[in-house]
């Protein structure tokens, strides 16, 4: 059910091409800011130990690897090469998306149109709830961008962003289990708010200054 919260134990998340040649691409979004944006998701998945897939099209030929940034957050594992630019075309993507036993996929793509547009209505078809995170794809215009959203949300995906994803993970400050590493995805992605976290912190609680004096206590 779409109105049931996501946890780590109903979802999976999904990262699609996120590779040079479609970041080049990308005009309905500051690129930085996407940048940002994927890798706060990223975090989220990591730190509650989501089941995520990675996949890539044309490494060789055409887009590049995937961003090492993300690579960084899964070591080890190796994202699913296709030559399709529709990732459920892949017998091996769609294998994947399968083994993780989840039912919720969230998925974040380069570009919004095509790679996100094409798998998200095909997972639909095949009886999955996807939600489409609208800050961490990117497409090749404002209005291709919005189009292939509102493409997929007529056919009932359900648009998020990527601090909605983690926020609704974490959902209780009772979590302390991943409290500080939500609260430090949150001080390196999340702009204003974190910058609020970070006075709270120093400010409020006492926390040293500068992460030179805590290191050193």
């Amino acid at each position: 059910m779409k109105t049931e919260l996501l946890n780590p134990a109903n979802s999976a998340v999904i990262f699609i091409d996120f590779q040079p040649q479609m970041t080049f691409g990308v005009a309905n979004i500051d690129r930085q800011t996407l940048f940002n944006n994927v890798l706060l998701l990223a975090k989220a998945a990591k730190i509650f130990n989501v089941p995520t897939i990675l996949t890539t099209v044309e490494t060789k030929s055409f887009s590049g690897n995937m961003w090492p940034q993300l690579l960084d957050i899964f070591p080890g594992q190796e994202p699913i090469e296709r030559s399709s630019m529709n990732s459920w075309e892949s017998g091996q993507f769609v294998a994947a998306v399968k083994a993780t036993g989840k039912n919720k996929l969230i998925m974040a793509a380069l570009w919004t149109e095509v790679c996100l547009a094409f798998p998200a209505l095909e997972a639909m078809k095949a009886g999955f709830e996807v939600y489409a995170v609208e800050d961490a794809s990117g497409g090749t215009s404002l209005a291709a961008h919005n189009a292939a959203m509102r493409r997929i949300e007529q056919a009932g995906a359900v648009p998020m962003t990527a601090l909605q994803v983690l926020l609704e993970y974490q959902r209780d400050w009772a979590r302390k289990e991943t409290y500080n590493e939500v609260l430090d995805a949150v001080k390196e992605h999340c702009g204003a708010y974190g910058q609020g976290v970070e006075y709270a912190y120093t400010m409020v609680h006492g926390a040293p200054a500068s992460r030179v004096a805590a290191v050193g206590h």
